[in-house]
């Protein structure tokens, strides 16, 4: 794949409650959009993301929640910009994402 090439992202009415049910079952997956709920940021810099785990491993964190709908993932100069689809998630199944977002926020305290 050319590394400019947009990567496909399901549209509003496509995004499935099992496939966000599932991206987000994982727990790196999950501490990922835990992070980004605070605003995108660049995929070098996500400190969910684990350094040390092979590119491949974290690209592959990526895909499923891009996959899923839960974020976008775009180029931004030589880096992928991560973006929490949260107006959709929210317009497709209201408060899933704040409840489990506030699920893991007290879980971690």
């Amino acid at each position: 794949m050319v590394a400019n090439e947009k990567l496909p992202h399901p549209d509003r009415e496509d995004i499935e409650l099992t496939s966000v049910l599932f991206a987000l079952s994982d727990e790196a997956r999950l501490a990922l959009v835990q992070q980004l709920k605070e605003g995108p940021m660049d995929m070098a810099n996500c400190s969910a993301l684990d350094p040390n785990a092979p590119k491949s491993t974290r690209s592959h964190q990526v895909k499923v929640l891009r996959e899923a709908g839960v974020i976008i993932s775009e180029l931004h100069g030589r880096n992928r910009r991560l973006t929490l689809r949260r107006d959709d998630i929210d317009a497709r199944f209201p408060g899933l994402l704040e409840s489990v977002l506030q699920e893991e926020s007290a879980l971690q305290e």
